[in-house]
């Protein structure tokens, strides 16, 4: 029996590369050799907090955002056929990949169940690189929060968080010609690869009075006599719940909020304000149904510059050191391509 190695959760801070039994699809199922795989930070917070909220898998295997190529398909699977290169949608078909399943991708093959139901696999065309294509998952959740705003190219944005979910909502609205994105972020570097990527100016809190920096410009549009923002839509990619008390407290009348980062603790709002300023609130999860839309921008433009770490899987403690790090910059990409199962 064939072994290969995998990453897995064991408990609060303890995450092992391990040895796992090589996978051999059922039916219905799709064997992907994985050549790529982001570390997101659902991955950073499984680390610290033992695994997914509520029941979790014992030992729990991570890693979702891997592209690949299909290496063997079961009986029934139609439509796929070895050879191809693909991502991976880890939660396609109710699969949970990476997520309190029981697979993860930070290995060398990956177990699609069900990919008969066509809902878990999209080829990428062999211009792509798998390194780009692993940033297909990221981009989508990114885009997803662009979609959800229903952002306008003559709408002024503000996305808060440079990280790899706020840079990809900044790529999303740069090829949709949206041109007034301002970026927040501690980070210098994120911020210079917000730059790099289309946002028409940045903020860092450590430095600048952020909200005076933003009504200067997008300029002010007054409540009951008060000066406020001239934004039209916030994407909060942070996480830091008292940005969502902010906007509440410095956005215009019909403003738009897009929440994007993951709040895991109660967020107290003043509903008084969104009621008086007609605000529209919006949560934002996953992806847009069609992947197609991310591999075709990762087709058409260069988002490699998210990219600022790569290693290989025996460095994987490394990797996820970096991940954890806010000032580090951006993407984290495992490199698996040259893994080799064990006899």
């Amino acid at each position: 029996m064939k072994k290969i190695q995998q990453v897995s959760i064991h408990g609060p801070d303890d995450v092992r590369l391990e040895a796992a039994v090589m996978p051999v699809p059922g039916p219905r199922d799709v064997v992907v050799r994985a050549m790529a795989c982001g570390i997101c930070g659902s991955d950073v917070g499984y680390a610290r907090l033992g695994g997914v909220i509520g029941p979790t898998l014992k030992p729990m295997p991570i890693g979702h955002e891997v592209s690949g190529v299909v290496e063997s398909v079961g009986m029934d699977v139609r439509g796929i056929e070895a050879g191809v290169r693909v991502v991976i949608n880890p939660l396609g078909a109710g699969n949970q990949i990476g997520n309190g399943g029981s697979e993860g991708a930070f290995t060398s093959h990956v177990l699609v169940r069900n990919a008969a139901s066509g809902e878990c696999l999209i080829p990428i065309p062999d211009s792509l690189s798998f390194e780009s294509a692993a940033l297909a998952e990221p981009l989508g959740v990114g885009m997803q929060a662009v979609n959800r705003a229903a952002v306008a190219p003559s709408d002024r944005v503000v996305v808060f968080g440079a990280g790899p979910i706020g840079l990809a909502a900044i790529a999303t609205m740069k090829s949709r010609g949206i041109e007034d994105v301002i970026a927040v972020d501690l980070s210098e570097t994120r911020l210079e690869i917000a730059r790099s990527m289309g946002a028409r100016e940045t903020l860092n809190p450590s430095n600048d009075s952020v909200w005076r920096k933003i009504r200067e410009l997008h300029g002010e549009s007054p409540v009951l006599g008060a000066p406020m923002a001239g934004t039209d839509v916030y994407i909060e990619a942070t996480g830091v719940s008292s940005i969502i008390g902010e906007v509440l407290a410095s956005a215009k009348t019909e403003a738009r909020l897009s929440i994007v980062g993951l709040h895991r603790g109660e967020v107290p709002i003043n509903f008084l304000l969104v009621m008086m300023k007609q605000m529209t609130i919006l949560g934002s999860m996953a992806q847009p149904k069609d992947w197609n839309d991310m591999i075709d921008l990762l087709n058409d433009s260069d988002l490699s510059r998210m990219i600022t770490h790569r290693f290989s899987l025996d460095r994987f403690s490394e990797g996820l050191a970096a991940a954890q790090d806010p000032n580090a910059g951006g993407k984290v990409m495992i490199d698996l391509s040259e893994l080799a199962p064990e006899s």
